[in-house]
């Protein structure tokens, strides 16, 4: 990172170990989705399969990205994201919801679950950040409102599944 990007943080009175350790923890968090959504695209069955796969395929996608992003802001303030699942189950704020029920209702669930956790994460972050850190403010309300794109997009699978049902 650039002396004047660092300046401008340091007069944001900004912690910057407790920036990078906010950051480290959703880098976990995304990395342990996208395993989530990977995993989880495999197993369901049913009348909804294909939509919720699509779904679950593109999100997994997306989470990816998002730890890019991440990883990508933490080298820029001079520190390197954390590597192995071991650790990000360790930093991870969200945690893993193992897939193992191919039930559409329950990895549904599972997931809208992993989503609030998101957004939650990513709030604080950019309440943390808000007026001091711009370049990570935007980066978590961007995220932030993918996130919120998912929570939709899984409550609007699980609506249709209620609707079929009744």
């Amino acid at each position: 990172m650039g002396q004047k990007a660092i300046e401008i943080i340091e007069e944001g009175n900004l912690n910057k170990k407790e920036l990078l350790e906010k950051l480290q923890r959703a880098y976990a968090d995304e990395c342990l989705a996208y395993i989530q959504y990977w995993e989880g695209a495999r197993l369901p069955v049913g009348i909804m399969r294909t939509k919720l796969v699509e779904e679950m395929q593109e999100h997994a996608n997306e989470e990816l990205e998002h730890a890019n992003l991440i990883a990508k802001r933490i080298m820029e303030l001079g520190a390197t994201p954390i590597v192995g699942p071991q650790e990000w189950l360790k930093k991870s704020t969200c945690g893993y919801l193992e897939p193992m029920d191919s039930n559409i209702m329950v990895l549904l669930e599972q997931n809208i679950s992993s989503e609030r956790c998101a957004m939650e994460v990513y709030r604080e972050l950019a309440d943390f950040t808000r007026g001091k850190d711009d370049i990570t403010y935007k980066l978590a309300v961007k995220i932030l409102e993918e996130e919120t794109e998912h929570e939709q997009d899984l409550e609007d699978i699980r609506n249709d599944m209620e609707k079929i049902d009744s």
